[in-house]
């Protein structure tokens, strides 16, 4: 039923892209934040800016979404700046245009602290010796950070990202039950949200289970595909 389904292959590649958009932006991001902190020399600054970027992630997603929706309501404030700018608003939770940049954009401000604390738990782990025998070889900050701290703290990434694509498909329900409607389901509408309306709306639960166990299947198959890849090319993998 759901291969026949056009309704289902739209969620899913609505989900693929979502998927393949927030590993592209928010795996990234805090590997950068984390190397960024490690360069700061002033203690009180960096406990600042930590805690900081923390907080967003202990934020219920209720609230976060009623922030999202308030900052892009046509009388919101994001509206104030274009207005200031343009002399137009512009509704962004009735574009799907605009959907998944609103989405990912929230998506690494809330989970950017949060991601960042084991790459800086990662960092002090590395040999300081290390960085005096690259000093001793000339080697600037920048280099330094290429050839010793991304080496130090790449275990953490390959592991991090094998465990990541496990949940690729499971782009998340909550936010987004939250934020869509239907004007905007043509880019927002995922397979998890799909399964709400079909299985508990609607009370399909054997198609709903279907859709489900395709999902996992995929998500099985991508983390035994890059633990391969993974360990092919770098010779480190979970298992």
């Amino acid at each position: 039923m759901f291969i026949e389904d056009p309704t289902f292959w739209r969620v899913f590649g609505n989900t693929l892209m979502l998927g393949g958009l927030a590993l592209l932006f928010t795996f990234p991001v805090p590997i950068i934040f984390a190397l960024m902190l490690n360069e700061v020399k002033s203690k009180r600054f960096k406990k600042f800016v930590q805690t900081a970027s923390y907080l967003p992630h202990f934020l219920s997603i209720v609230i976060v979404a009623g922030m999202i929706l308030q900052l892009t309501a046509v009388n919101g404030s994001i509206n104030g700046l274009v207005a200031f700018f343009t002399g137009d608003n512009i509704p962004f939770m009735q574009r799907a245009e605009w959907f998944r940049t609103i989405y990912i954009t929230s998506e690494v401000w809330q989970g950017m602290g949060w991601g960042a604390i084991l790459y800086l738990a990662a960092l002090t782990t590395i040999d300081d010796s290390l960085y005096e025998a690259a000093r001793i070889d000339g080697a600037n900050r920048w280099k330094q950070t290429i050839h010793v701290t991304i080496p130090g703290i790449l275990p953490t990434i390959v592991t991090l990202l094998i465990l990541n694509m496990g949940n690729f498909l499971a782009v998340g329900f909550e936010k987004i039950l939250l934020l869509y409607n239907p004007l905007i389901y043509e880019t927002s509408d995922v397979i998890s949200t799909y399964l709400y309306r079909v299985g508990l709306e609607s009370s399909n639960f054997s198609y709903a289970t279907a859709i489900g166990l395709f999902e996992s299947l995929i998500g099985l198959i991508l983390v035994f595909s890059v633990n391969a890849i993974s360990r092919r090319l770098t010779q480190r993998s979970l298992w």
